[in-house]
């Protein structure tokens, strides 16, 4: 299993203090091996809890212009028109997905592109669900404008675990279809904006695979 950059160091910092602390367990408790036995097996599975949070699979994504891909592992719950307010300014076709504590939290771009715009916003830390998760939540907003000129925005929802949103991403950077640009810790949601005329190749509830799973043609 490959770990993710962000959770190399949490990790080795975590097993040295398991370690530790199973050791202290087994200096006070010589003579009652059940203590250390429960403490041992409570620190295996937060370690391996922990472990499968940061794994970072190896992927091939299906290059195609026409598609855009979800940018992360989770459960459609969102597809619906709407207004979008911070760039683009017109309605879109929102697609959004749910990322729970047990998804890859790699995320990657929907469509091959160029981005033009990217801003970082502080917030609060409603569950990803709520409605004004999406605008008021800390959150990143992306727009990558693909070859033939078609703006794609995308935008990272932290939730009420996910309290850390990292991006890889500064205006101007060119970036490859299904290449990662960021990463939750811990599940929230991202937000895909499309063009009104692109064809939903998804429904509510289904399972996605980051960088795999075709949302839409446009």
């Amino acid at each position: 299993m490959t770990i993710h950059k962000e959770g190399r160091v949490l990790l080795a910092v975590m097993l040295i203090v398991l370690i530790i602390i199973n050791a202290v367990v087994l200096y006070a408790f010589p003579a009652r091996p059940i203590i250390f036995n429960v403490t041992l097996a409570a620190s295996l599975i937060l370690f391996l809890l922990i472990l499968q949070f940061f794994r970072h699979p190896k992927i091939v994504s299906p290059i195609d212009e026409k598609h855009v891909l979800a940018p992360a592992d989770g459960k459609v719950v969102v597809i619906e028109e709407t207004t979008e307010t911070e760039y683009l300014k017109d309605k879109r076709l929102q697609i959004s997905i749910f990322m729970s504590p047990v998804n890859v939290h790699v995320n990657r771009m929907p469509v091959k592109g160029i981005v033009e715009f990217f801003k970082y916003h502080a917030g609060k830390y409603l569950v990803a669900w709520h409605p004004k998760s999406s605008t008021e939540n800390e959150r990143t907003t992306l727009v990558v404008k693909t070859g033939k000129g078609v703006p794609v925005l995308v935008r990272q929802i932290a939730g009420a675990m996910a309290r850390r949103i990292k991006w890889y991403v500064k205006e101007g950077q060119e970036f490859e279809q299904g290449e990662e640009f960021g990463f939750i810790k811990f599940g929230s949601r991202v937000d895909v904006f499309l063009p009104l005329d692109a064809k939903v190749k998804v429904n509510i509830g289904e399972k996605t695979k980051g960088g795999r799973t075709v949302l839409a043609e446009i």
